[in-house]
């Protein structure tokens, strides 16, 4: 019997062993001896929004899948003074097991212009340090590195310093 999913979690639950695949149908055989066959997207991130527009938001919630609903409220407040909304920018969990924690991934699939690191140290992504509300220029994009916005609710002058770098970096 072979059984056919395109569900990366179901295949995930299913297999004894990881498969890496660019876009072509990946055959598996699962622990009772099934066969599973999927088509796999060249996807190589899960993330929400658009990233053709150049503008990435990063960062690292593991207990959601982008945001608590608190700082989602506060990102949808904070792009649309900017114009901008969820579906006009990328934004990715590193926190999501499935996203590779690599900056040069990170750059090739998203082509980014500008990246704001929400809470992520710039470090952990093997780049420069970068002091907090500040950007560092590289060749092809401008990194942004900031507080998570819970770390911007518990203090009210780290969210003053961010709107006021924020809003000159997007503009830029």
């Amino acid at each position: 019997m072979n059984l056919k999913t395109i569900n990366p979690v179901a295949l995930q639950a299913l297999m004894s062993e990881t498969l890496f695949s660019h876009g072509e149908e990946v055959v598996a055989t699962v622990a009772d001896g099934q066969t599973v066959r999927q088509e796999v997207e060249a996807e190589e991130f899960i993330y929400q929004g658009d990233k053709s527009t150049g503008i990435l938001f990063i960062l690292r919630y593991p207990d959601y899948p982008y945001f608590s609903p608190k700082a989602e409220e506060a990102f949808i407040k904070t792009i649309g003074a900017l114009k901008l909304t969820p579906h006009n920018v990328a934004v990715v969990n590193l926190a999501n097991v499935h996203n590779p924690n690599d900056f040069k991934r990170i750059m090739a699939f998203f082509r980014p212009t500008r990246i704001t690191l929400l809470g992520v140290e710039p470090t952990s992504l093997k780049l420069p340090a970068i002091d907090h509300n500040s950007y560092m220029k590289g060749r092809v994009a401008t990194v942004f590195h900031t507080f998570s916005f819970e770390e911007m609710f518990a203090d009210v002058e780290k969210k003053k310093l961010f709107w006021g770098e924020f809003k000159t970096f997007i503009s830029s």
